[in-house]
């Protein structure tokens, strides 16, 4: 007879697993890019091999468990038994063997999968420069004199190059349907190169916890044809409100939960000036005060 308890323990756990997978979309095992592809390709990989020591050690723990018991008087006690030479080799040539797999895929990876390394391809790539903010992101489209918050979009099948920064708190940069996520930090560039291989609309984020609107600070990454990326282009250009350093300015106030914003035109250089800008605080220099030479320095140019 099952004690009264246990059914109700084990409906609420069967409840609760439910409730946690409808939040779980696991959107990086459905890639809509190359490098999200291959990403998914070698996280299944490397799970797959580590559960060859995993699942053996676990389903052993509980028959050892099981097979002993203290009831179980059939069970061989051998209290002088300390060594196998045939456990020793599976115990230590299997793992071995698992650990070189994944040194090998690992270092191939690591540099297949550089996010600093640009996509090849013959279709000219879209560059688009990212600056995160609290509690939003800013894009800036530097080859079509556009900027956005919180939404972005480029055509399918083209490579998209980002260069990334933040205005103040670090933050990371992250499309899960698309690849990698790469860090956005104040006075620093990184870099990150992208594609989807179809038109959709995917989600993006910040991985990286920032404050009180982190879980507001997502954006919009659309993938369209041609056409539809020079329509999006076309309806920013539309909205006769031009990113100037004084809506900049306020955009740097924290804010949550911003809407989606056009941006008619953006300074050319926006981007530099933003990072440099952010190095000189960061340094206690102030950019108005210095001289040619020193302005290279903060730069980080020779």
């Amino acid at each position: 007879m099952k004690h009264p308890h246990f059914t109700t323990v084990g409906r609420t756990l069967g409840i609760g697993a439910l409730m946690l997978l409808s939040g779980c979309t696991l959107e990086v095992l459905a890639p809509k890019g190359d490098i999200g592809a291959q990403e998914k390709t070698l996280l299944i990989t490397a799970t797959a091999l580590m559960l060859i020591v995993v699942v053996p050690v676990i389903f052993m723990t509980l028959y050892f468990a099981w097979k002993y018991r203290s009831t179980n008087t059939k069970a061989v006690y051998m209290p002088r038994w300390s060594h196998s030479t045939r456990i020793e080799l599976v115990v230590w040539t299997i793992p071995l063997i698992i650990v070189a797999i994944l040194a090998v895929l690992t270092y191939r990876s690591t540099h297949a999968l550089d996010p600093y390394r640009p996509l090849q391809s013959e279709v000219k790539p879209i560059n688009i420069d990212v600056v995160s903010m609290d509690w939003k992101w800013l894009f800036i489209y530097p080859d079509h004199d556009i900027a956005t918050i919180n939404e972005i979009a480029f055509p399918v099948d083209t490579p998209v190059n980002f260069r990334i920064t933040s205005s103040d708190m670090m933050n990371a940069f992250f499309i899960p349907q698309l690849g990698s996520m790469i860090y956005s930090m104040a006075g620093m560039e990184t870099k990150l190169h992208l594609n989807a291989t179809e038109a959709g609309t995917y989600a993006g984020i910040s991985a990286n916890y920032s404050g009180a609107g982190f879980s507001g600070m997502r954006f919009k990454a659309i993938a369209t044809t041609n056409e539809g990326f020079q329509e999006w282009i076309e309806k920013a250009r539309a909205t006769n409100n031009p990113l100037t350093p004084q809506t900049y300015e306020a955009l740097r106030k924290p804010s949550e939960n911003v809407p989606v914003t056009f941006y008619s035109s953006a300074p050319a250089g926006m981007f530099d000036n933003i990072m440099h800008s952010t190095m000189s605080k960061i340094a206690g220099v102030d950019p108005a005060s210095c001289t040619p030479t020193s302005k290279n320095l903060i730069a980080g140019n020779n």
